[in-house]
């Protein structure tokens, strides 16, 4: 697993620099697209870090209501709100053992995403994202082949 992570990874970074030269628009993070093309065969596991990251986009937007957060500040709570969201469905998913597929992906990509929505708004960065994960995926698979 750990050397097919690292295959997504290096092949979701040239596609979301791809997809940033050519069209201007972030694919939520240099590494995300990796991330959610090797999760694209467990649905749930990228609905729910879709879901994370829509819930942290909304929660910091109201938190900004209030609150002065910009630049490093807004970042990092962004990153903390998303990673306490993700922790709490691990837990409550663990306990539940009924959707044990239904977890967020990684620590801090539900984060990246939320902060690109932040920058570019939701439709860009959504579209974008599914579009070069479901890239990284199909390159992946006539790379290496059905091994995926």
């Amino acid at each position: 697993m750990a050397s097919l992570l690292s295959l997504f990874v290096a092949c979701g970074l040239v596609v979301s620099l791809m997809f940033s030269e050519l069209f201007g628009f972030a694919a939520g993070g240099l590494v995300v697209p990796g991330y959610l093309g090797l999760y694209l065969t467990k649905p749930l596991a990228v609905v729910a870090t879709l879901g994370t990251a829509l819930a942290t986009f909304i929660i910091v937007k109201v938190i900004s209501g209030f609150a002065i957060i910009y630049g490093r500040r807004r970042t990092v709570i962004t990153i903390l709100v998303a990673f306490s969201m993700g922790f709490a469905l691990r837990y409550l998913m663990g306990h539940l053992e009924y959707h044990a597929e239904m977890i967020v992906i990684g620590y801090i990509v539900p984060g990246l995403i939320a902060i690109w929505m932040d920058r570019q708004g939701w439709v860009e960065t959504l579209c974008t994202l599914t579009t070069a994960a479901v890239v990284t995926r199909l390159v992946l698979i006539l790379v290496v082949g059905g091994e995926l």
